[in-house]
């Protein structure tokens, strides 16, 4: 299993070639962080974890984060030492060998191609909200809700990421100022809401506060990780850090910390404002997000609790008598979230590329437009896939299918950098993950208690998807891997490699 190692002095002397000047302090790191992680996941996620611990998703996000801070101490000391681009995929290659690689690279997908789905079905729900309020018309539920959610298909959903495709087969793609105004009309929508919705709280709202126990809540935090997915940006700046050993952790605990305050203070705002609680069956329990019987009921209800709406911010400032503004924070949503689509795919593309030029994939996947210099094959592969699950599944079953596979990438590298300590103790590491004795078990413990609260479906999902993954590697990849034929390559930093996506904004 540890065999057909790619050559961790051969990474090493790939990354040399880049040497990047170390200008980033303890503050850049955390305002790196912030502009990472928030976003998509609490604008999209907040009703669905309402559904499942009702106001106890507070706690939900507490857990959450704290797995991500263990989890991102981990990935930081990996990232120093291995500061190419390749993710958790190219950490796995180096320290414990192809086929473990192969199954991290194959669950990435999941994570890119899957999380993509899931925000453009996220900008579909507050885009045609906006169009519905904004111009007092009501458009098919059957052309904007995937036959999860009570309709036939998510028309705009599938538009975007038709759309995100193109462009990025065309080689379009966002600049660092771009970002940086999408973040920061995110984080001002974000902060808006908890100005006006955090006033009127009523502290009956939060009663019940656990209506479902503490397994609801522990269900909540595994979807509630996709709200942080983005924090490994700051990992990767390791290279770019000054004094990484001390600044790193302030920047990783210190953007986590930002974060899940502000987290904590929309969902207390939509809490108390609007209220919170599950919709329960006959039988007492709630119903699981995305199935057919929730998307009846709310139906039924005419969305008149947050936990249904698909836009569940926006509809709560139209309840508390801020319609325009209610509007405003839909607009924002689709103003930024396609970047998050983007992003994702850019991400998707490169684990392809990189894989695909090892060998493990076809190297048609690896081919580049003779026009416009970008992988169009596995574009617009990775871009049908994204526009049918877009399609036809609810953000709640995507969500938590992505965090299947981040959530195994992740504990993959919090056992690698484990194992790396031990077998080279004496190798130059920029940061060192503190106390990593504990550090690195808890990050592991934490990934598998998050994969463990996911729904069943999902759970069978990813096994299923590992099974199909097993069995390309044994019948295709195994035999053709460049490695594994005594070739030491490494394609991370290929010039024609897709570009790297710049900081997420999940």
């Amino acid at each position: 299993m540890f065999g057909r190692v790619k050559p961790l002095d051969a990474i090493l002397a790939t990354a040399e070639k880049k040497s990047l000047h170390r200008s980033l302090g303890a503050f850049q790191l955390t305002m790196l962080g912030v502009g990472a992680v928030i976003g998509t996941g609490i604008f999209v996620l907040t009703a669905e974890a309402a559904q499942k611990a009702g106001p106890g998703m507070m706690i939900s996000f507490i857990i959450a984060g704290f797995v991500c801070a263990v989890a991102a101490l981990c990935y930081a000391e990996m990232a120093s030492m291995v500061p190419v681009s390749g993710s958790a995929y190219t950490y796995s290659y180096a320290v414990m060998g192809e086929l473990i690689a192969w199954m991290v690279g194959w669950a990435l997908i999941l994570e890119y191609a899957v999380a993509a789905g899931a925000v453009s079905v996220g900008w579909s729900g507050y885009v045609v909200g906006l169009i519905e309020n904004a111009f007092h018309i009501d458009i098919p539920d059957l052309l904007v809700r995937g036959p999860y959610d009570g309709g036939v298909v998510n028309l705009p959903a599938m538009l975007i990421a038709g759309l995100v495709t193109w462009l990025l087969v065309i080689g379009t793609k966002e600049s660092a100022s771009v970002n940086a105004v999408l973040v920061a009309i995110k984080v001002s929508a974000l902060t808006l809401f908890i100005i006006l919705a955090v006033p009127v709280m009523k502290m009956e709202n939060f009663e019940p506060f656990a209506p479902l126990g503490f397994g609801g809540i522990g269900a909540a935090a595994a979807s509630i990780f996709f709200a942080y997915v983005g924090f490994d940006a700051v990992s990767t700046a390791a290279e770019e850090t000054k004094n990484p050993q001390r600044n790193m952790p302030i920047g990783l605990i210190g953007s986590l910390a930002i974060c899940t305050v502000f987290y904590l203070l929309v969902a207390a705002g939509v809490i108390g404002s609007v209220g919170a609680q599950p919709v329960l069956d006959a039988n007492g329990l709630g119903m699981e997000p995305g199935s057919r019987e929730l998307a009846a009921q709310c139906l039924a209800m005419g969305d008149q609790a947050v936990v249904c709406s698909k836009e569940a911010l926006a509809w709560t400032l139209r309840e508390i008598g801020w319609p325009k503004i209610g509007n405003l924070i839909g607009l924002a949503a689709g103003l930024a979230l396609p970047s998050v689509i983007l992003m994702m795919m850019f991400g998707q593309t490169r684990i392809f590329f990189v894989m695909s030029r090892d060998g493990l994939l076809p190297a048609s996947f690896s081919k580049i437009h003779p026009r416009y210099n970008t992988p169009h094959v596995i574009t617009i592969l990775t871009g049908i896939f994204v526009a049918l699950f877009a399609a036809f599944f609810p953000v709640g079953l995507l969500a938590n299918i992505s965090n299947s596979g981040t959530l195994f990438a992740f504990a993959a590298v919090s056992i690698a950098v484990l194992v790396i300590r031990r077998r080279e103790p004496g190798r130059h590491r920029p940061f060192r993950t503190p106390a990593i004795y504990l550090t690195s078990p808890l990050a592991f413990a934490g990934c598998l208690y998050l994969f463990y609260k996911l729904d069943v479906k999902s759970q069978m999902l990813f096994v299923a998807w590992a099974a199909v993954g097993l069995v390309v590697y044994y019948a295709y990849s195994r035999s053709r891997s460049h490695v594994g034929r005594g070739l030491v390559e490494v394609h991370e930093a290929d010039a024609d490699a897709p570009p790297q996506p710049v900081p997420p904004i999940n």
